[in-house]
């Protein structure tokens, strides 16, 4: 089997409602997707998507088709390892966002030609998973009380804070939030790399003495020096490396500085499925869990799901809000059931059923 085609379908996603994550990652009105197609003349196709509601996949498709189409034409495309190594050896001239995408779609080839989903091409592990829900930066104290009242009737049971807006209020939030929700759900914050060493360190005492289950990138994602010593000075667990540079060799040097205490990452902005298994047995090795990172995109949160699916090291799936930020262009997408959790696709390949038709009613063009 031979790849003979690599095409990328770019779809208009309008009417996204704002939201704001960082200053890095800010949700446009409108955005647009791509799906991407890897064809092989066994007529089996393989699929991804490729962008966000606040990363245009126009920033990325065209390194993809200029520099990595020309490596995979008429390449066999089980031979993924081999194929991400040769993308990987390209990162100079394309992203590992277009990198992650077309490795996804060459895991989706493979579980249909073998007929599984990918999760157990990979080592099926579990068919189930804990989500927990992850807030925008909201507006006011009270708005976060009440994000949480109706996730509490959504049947989410844990919850991770992206600061307010207004950083002044971050530790009024977190007291409101623990005295909301109990002793017992799991609450999480995510100042999403904007403080320094000396607020990072405040804020650390301040939800180490609330109970928080972990303390997710307060400080710089390039900060492997200050993110050491303020792991050895809080108790709540640590978590960084969601957009260190560079892919799955990366975290070596956090893994050796002993400067977080779980690895972390999405098939988007680490390389794909491919990188992110190497990485949950890299963490695996050392004891440590692997949390992967909302994937930005409906297919690549499924394509998540199926890593998380196949590896004992995870312990939740994200959802970040609000829903319709994230969620487009399928048929069916992941929702929780009653008990908080959400489970794997099991159809062949990503199992996920793609909306062409959404997709056709939106295409903007085709690229080849």
């Amino acid at each position: 089997m031979k790849i003979t085609d690599v095409t990328a379908t770019l779809f208009s996603w309008d009417d996204i409602p704002p939201a704001v994550y960082s200053e890095r990652a800010v949700a446009n009105s409108r955005s647009e997707l791509a799906l991407i197609t890897v064809s092989t003349d066994a007529g089996i196709d393989g699929h991804a998507f490729l962008g966000s509601s606040f990363r245009s996949a126009y920033l990325d498709v065209a390194s993809l088709m200029r520099s990595l189409k020309p490596v995979l034409v008429g390449q066999d495309p089980l031979e993924r390892e081999r194929l991400y190594r040769v993308m990987m050896s390209r990162q100079r001239s394309t992203t590992l966002r277009t990198i992650g995408a077309l490795d996804v779609a060459l895991w989706d080839i493979g579980g249909k030609v073998a007929n599984l989903p990918i999760h157990a091409l990979l080592g099926t592990c579990r068919r189930k998973v804990r989500a927990y829900a992850s807030s925008s930066h909201l507006e006011r104290r009270e708005h976060y009380r009440e994000q949480w009242e109706m996730l509490k009737a959504q049947h989410y049971t844990a919850y991770k804070i992206h600061p307010p807006v207004d950083h002044a209020l971050t530790v009024p939030v977190c007291h409101d939030m623990r005295k909301l929700v109990g002793d017992d759900t799991p609450l999480m914050i995510d100042p999403a790399g904007s403080l320094d060493y000396p607020a990072a360190l405040r804020l650390g005492h301040v939800i180490e003495d609330l109970g928080f289950y972990w303390y997710e990138d307060p400080l710089s994602g390039q900060d492997i020096y200050n993110c050491a010593k303020l792991r050895q000075q809080v108790r709540v667990p640590l978590m960084a490396t969601e957009f260190t540079p560079g892919g799955f060799d990366a975290y070596a040097a956090w893994l050796t500085a002993n400067a977080t205490d779980y690895l972390r990452g999405d098939v988007a902005v680490k390389g794909g499925i491919t990188a992110l298994v190497k990485t949950a047995h890299l963490a695996e090795a050392f004891r440590m869990n692997f949390e992967v990172h909302h994937g930005g995109n409906s297919l690549n949160n499924v394509a998540n799901l199926h890593v998380i699916m196949a590896i004992a090291n995870c312990e939740y799936f994200e959802v970040l809000l609000p829903d319709a930020g994230h969620k487009y262009g399928l048929v069916q997408d992941i929702e929780l059931d009653r008990d908080g959790y959400v489970h794997s696709f099991d159809g062949p390949g990503l199992g996920a059923e793609i909306d062409f038709d959404l997709i056709r009613h939106k295409l903007i063009e085709v690229l080849r």
